[in-house]
């Protein structure tokens, strides 16, 4: 469950951005999550309860923007939005594409007291 080291790594910057800024208290978690990233966001949410219990973070909602897979065409240079499981250029049908993002996650923003 890669969920739990992800949970681990939103816990450790949370944490050390909340003591810079003199934060007492997480409110919410913004994530960006590409669809192809393989993120469960019921167990990213389970990881993190377990994990901030007694912390700072504890109670903190987590709200997730979900990223679309994008591609570029290697033919025509074209980049375009995929759908999953149908990777074509949509402008010259060519299946030379290159996955260019919706791959990955990213901690946008956190909210704090």
């Amino acid at each position: 469950m890669h969920e739990a080291a992800i949970a681990r790594q939103i816990v450790s910057t949370a944490l050390s951005a909340a003591s810079e800024a003199g934060a007492s208290r997480i409110l919410e978690i913004r994530m960006s999550i590409g669809v192809l990233s393989g993120v469960e966001p019921a167990l990213l949410d389970k990881a993190l309860e377990e994990l901030t219990k007694g912390t700072l973070l504890e109670g903190a909602r987590l709200t997730a923007k979900y990223i679309p897979p994008r591609l570029t065409c290697l033919d025509c240079g074209k980049g375009s939005e995929g759908r999953r499981g149908l990777y074509v250029c949509p402008f010259c049908g060519s299946e030379a594409i290159r996955l260019t993002g919706g791959s990955g996650y990213r901690l946008d923003e956190l909210l704090a007291e």
